[in-house]
């Protein structure tokens, strides 16, 4: 009885810790770099989002749609089904994460760090075009050295 309580409250934990969004009073919230899932009861048949510089849409099948945000905003999701009938018209919100992040301020120019459990570069929009350059050009060298380590092609 206890095993069967513990397994049932963890099984509970888990489906309250799933990040997906249903038809709500509200704009839909998503986080910059962050994806969030949509379930839809009816299947779609496409998915427009009002302004991809703000989120990005993708159909992972007839009943999920995954939200990604990349900057911030608010934009609009439709979904349509088969015969090209709206079924969502959803408002998405697209905001910064305030998880483990500190902003250092030097006079106007701001850089941002994620700090979890050491304090590291993260890019983040609104920083300073140094700070900001900084951390992409790195960024994007230690990628390009990786993918040649890996014997990739170029």
């Amino acid at each position: 009885m206890f095993a069967q309580l513990i397994r049932w409250t963890g099984l509970f934990a888990v489906a309250l810790s799933t990040t997906v969004a249903v038809a709500q009073d509200g704009p839909v919230l998503v986080t910059v770099d962050r994806a969030k899932v949509f379930r839809i009861e009816d299947g779609a048949a496409a998915v427009i989002v009002g302004n991809p510089f703000i989120a990005d849409v993708a159909m992972f099948d007839q009943n999920t749609v995954v939200i990604t945000g990349k900057s911030y905003g608010t934009t609009n999701l439709v979904i349509l089904d088969g015969d090209n009938k709206p079924i969502v018209d959803e408002t998405i919100t697209v905001k910064a994460s305030d998880d483990d992040v500190v902003s250092v301020y030097r006079k106007v120019s701001r850089e941002s760090l994620s700090c979890n459990p050491a304090c590291e570069p993260v890019l983040r929009l609104g920083d300073s075009n140094e700070a900001f350059k900084e951390t992409a050009d790195q960024a994007s060298a230690r990628n390009d050295l990786a993918i040649r380590a890996a014997g990739a092609p170029q």
